[in-house]
């Protein structure tokens, strides 16, 4: 086992007992900081990232658009203490792995109905919680509808009260 996965959300903190894929960790937590797209990560070249102005060039997404993705500060530290990959690639899995790794990591942590696919939901409410507007959120996400991205936003009762006082 690397390392144990922690999975926070509205219903509590889940810690699984390990992953053998000692990216998954990482993955998940981009992810969350950068709201892309799973395939977005895993075709990411360390050619597309800019570390000094903190930014992540997505050439192929899936609405065939590319687009820049600003890199936090967490997102950034990530990627700096993550190992080169002889063949360019940030992350040196597939998808597949991947896949399975957090599958496993959620049944372990005894959650239900949760795909990888819900740390976009989590990545985009995110940027909206930070006071992002639509059209950067829109800008970051690569949404091309305020439908689609609306289905995109969950954002949490407690920021909502912050800011209507």
């Amino acid at each position: 086992m690397q390392g144990r996965l922690t999975i926070r959300s509205e219903s509590g903190t889940y810690t699984t007992g390990g992953t053998r894929n000692p990216w998954i960790k990482h993955i998940v937590i981009f992810a969350i900081e950068t709201g892309m797209r799973r395939g977005e990560i895993l075709s990411l070249t360390w050619n597309n990232v800019d570390l000094q102005k903190r930014v992540a060039r997505l050439i192929d997404t899936k609405n065939g658009e590319g687009r820049s993705v600003p890199l936090t500060q967490k997102a950034t530290a990530l990627l700096l203490a993550l190992p080169r990959s002889i063949d360019g690639r940030v992350f040196a899995t597939t998808a597949e792995a991947v896949k399975l790794a957090f599958q496993r990591a959620v049944v372990r942590a005894g959650i239900e109905d949760f795909h990888f696919h819900d740390l976009r939901h989590e990545g985009v409410s995110r940027l909206f919680e930070k006071g992002l507007n639509v059209m950067e959120v829109a800008s970051i996400s690569g949404h091309k509808t305020l439908q689609m991205l609306k289905r995109y936003t969950h954002l949490s009762s407690e920021c909502l009260l912050s800011k209507i006082g």
